[in-house]
Parts: C-alpha cells; sequence; structure tokens
C-alpha cells in the first residue's frame, strides 16, 4: 500500500503520476465525528456516507498523524462531533484517486485529497476492503455526560 506523496517532492495541488504509485491500493485516512461514525457502521464499514448539500467536498487526508491531529483538537470540541473524534483508515483503488489533487492545507503533513460530492459513490466503489477505526478521542464535554 502506498500513502499519497510518501518519498515524493509533491507541489500543492498536483496529482501524483500513476507511476509513483505503483500498489494497486493506497490507504487514505479521516477525522470523523460521532454521527458521521455511526452511519459508516451502518453500512458494515463498507460505505461513507452522503454529503450534506452544505459539506460539497469529501477531505480524505494522506496521514494518520494529521488525522489524529484533526480528531483529537477539533472533533473533541465540536457539539455536531458529539465530542467525540474517530480516526478512520481504508484503502482505495490508487488508479481511482490518483485523479483528485493533493492539497496542502497548513502544514507539511497537512495533506488531504479534495474529492468533489458527486464522486463519494465511485470512490465507495473503489473501496478495498473494510472501513477501520484505529483511534478514538473523547472531549470533556463527552466525558461528562458518562454515568
Amino acid at each position: 500500500m502506498a500513502a499519497w506523496g510518501a518519498g515524493h517532492s509533491v507541489e500543492q495541488g498536483t496529482r501524483l503520476p500513476y507511476h509513483l504509485c505503483m500498489d494497486e491500493t493506497t490507504t487514505l485516512y479521516r477525522p470523523v465525528g460521532k454521527a458521521e461514525l455511526d452511519l459508516i457502521q451502518e453500512s458494515g464499514y463498507t460505505r461513507f456516507p452522503a454529503r450534506l448539500p452544505h459539506q460539497p467536498i469529501f477531505y480524505p487526508v494522506l496521514n494518520e498523524a494529521y488525522a489524529r491531529e484533526i480528531a483529537e483538537k477539533w472533533n473533541t470540541k465540536d457539539e455536531a462531533s458529539g465530542y467525540a473524534g474517530y480516526v478512520i483508515r481504508f484503502r482505495v483503488k490508487t488508479k481511482f484517486i490518483q485523479q483528485f489533487a493533493v492539497k496542502q492545507v497548513g502544514d507539511t503533513q497537512h495533506r488531504e485529497l479534495w474529492i468533489p460530492a458527486e464522486s463519494l459513490e465511485e470512490m465507495n466503489r473503489n473501496l478495498v476492503g473494510k472501513i477501520e477505526v484505529i483511534a478514538e478521542f473523547f472531549g470533556l464535554a463527552n466525558l461528562k455526560a458518562l454515568p
């Protein structure tokens, strides 16, 4: 499995040439809140839910560290996320995702793909294996609600 850009210098907004990612699948990550995780669970961990009207882009990130940073520092403080952040890992066919530009949105590790909402169903058809939850973070508001 390849991590996009691993070992390669990637300009913001560029696409990695297919020959640089010779593996058939690429591992991506995504920080999610409780509601999105519930929908992923309902699918049997096989697909991502449709985007809401105010969410025109699906943003998987290229490395686990960035996903953990968002899940821990943002989701745990967000009421809409249920004051919980989860890091999920999934594999997708490299040939499908290589069409999307890599965007750097901050620090050098803050790289993500911008997949239009209308391409999400096709991405779901290109997933390989199950979506995995690999980390969980809970904010103080969440912990106070526990019995």
